[in-house]
């Protein structure tokens, strides 16, 4: 386990998610070489969509912008060691919901 403590910027998510997010990013961490992004971003996405359902997205690196939209409750963004994490599960558009 890392000895860095992660720092949340912004989040809607329950504590007990949050602290899940913070803990697999930390796993991932020790599992992949800190480069190696993709793989951590992907290793975070699984452990997500087995725990909480599909649908997850997950952004990691050290500079990068976005611009998206998630479903309540499902959002966090922090930073642990040296690399930003953006994890959130996607919302439908309300052009994409149904009519009722």
């Amino acid at each position: 386990m890392l000895e860095g403590k992660a720092f949340v910027e912004d989040t809607d998510m329950p504590v007990k998610m949050q602290m899940q997010a913070m803990a697999a990013a930390s796993q991932a961490l020790d599992l992949y070489d800190v480069f190696d992004c993709r793989s951590i971003a992907a290793h975070i996405k699984k452990e997500f969509d087995m725990r909480y359902g599909g649908g997850w997205q997950c952004v990691v690196g050290s500079n990068f912008g976005c611009f998206f939209t998630h479903s309540k409750g499902t959002f966090i963004y922090f930073t642990l060691e040296s690399l930003s994490f953006l994890i959130f599960k996607g919302a439908s558009s309300p052009s994409s919901l149904p009519k009722g």
